[in-house]
């Protein structure tokens, strides 16, 4: 049987890279799928090719009443989160001494302030036993250079969810924070030069970058029943990087 069979799933950030890998490994699983994503014209491509089961609610996570919008659109259409993935984030590279305002205000408005309205607005959909998934990142144990900016935003993240958790008991959730490593998505290779991505490759244990589906694959799981007694946790998807 399908491990995701009858849940609703909402995964932020659902129309590339790793959001859209997850959102295609839930439908798999048989979940019901709502994704979001700041660009229609993206999100229109990922909902196209994902195909039924799957709904696209255009939604940038740092406007809390674009996150109200969706929620209301999620409970009119399935009256229920099981699984909710804040997946939605940013990267930027800037280094010491060229960090400006800019850079800061965006990073965390994204990947802090939309994490955390992505859970808060949530709460009052979330069914009981519901699992949330906050994506975080291997930045935050083992910061590159130029990346102590979205590092520091990735580590807010793991502390969130360790305060989540303590509220496993009575609001009836679990939450835990899947980060994975260099993972081959548009946003990095867009981001970061080939020959970079070639050394990054080599400081990897596994001696290669993820691809989008393996990191969905740790997510699947904690999405699943299989993990009911994981909470407050944080896997790793990154070939052994973040161990090294």
């Amino acid at each position: 049987m399908a491990v995701l069979a009858g849940k609703v799933a909402v995964i932020t950030g659902g129309s590339t890279g790793i959001g859209f890998a997850t959102a295609r490994a839930f439908r798999d699983e048989g979940a019901q799928v709502f994704i979001t994503g700041r660009r229609k014209d993206a999100l229109d491509a990922a909902v196209g090719e994902l195909g039924r089961g799957v709904t696209g609610v255009v939604c940038d996570v740092s406007v809390p009443s674009e996150l109200d919008a969706l929620y209301q659109a999620v409970r009119e259409q399935a009256g229920r989160i099981d699984v909710l993935v804040a997946n939605a984030g940013i990267g930027t590279a800037a280094p010491l001494g060229e960090v400006t305002e800019e850079v800061i205000d965006s990073l965390f408005a994204t990947n802090v302030k939309g994490t955390i309205f992505t859970f808060q607005q949530a709460l009052p959909h979330l069914n009981t036993g519901a699992s949330v998934i906050l994506t975080g990142s291997t930045a935050a144990t083992r910061p590159d250079e130029g990346l102590e900016v979205y590092a520091a935003s990735k580590a807010a993240v793991r502390s969130l969810a360790r305060g989540w958790a303590l509220s496993s008991r009575a609001r009836g959730f679990r939450v835990n924070v899947v980060s994975p490593g260099g993972t081959r998505t548009p946003g990095l290779l867009e981001l970061v030069p080939a020959e970079v991505l070639k050394q990054a490759e080599e400081g990897v244990p596994l001696g290669r970058l993820a691809e989008p589906k393996e990191v969905a694959a740790v997510t699947t799981f904690l999405a699943s029943d299989a993990a009911s007694y994981v909470n407050g946790a944080e896997f790793f998807a990154d070939g052994g990087y973040a161990q090294v």
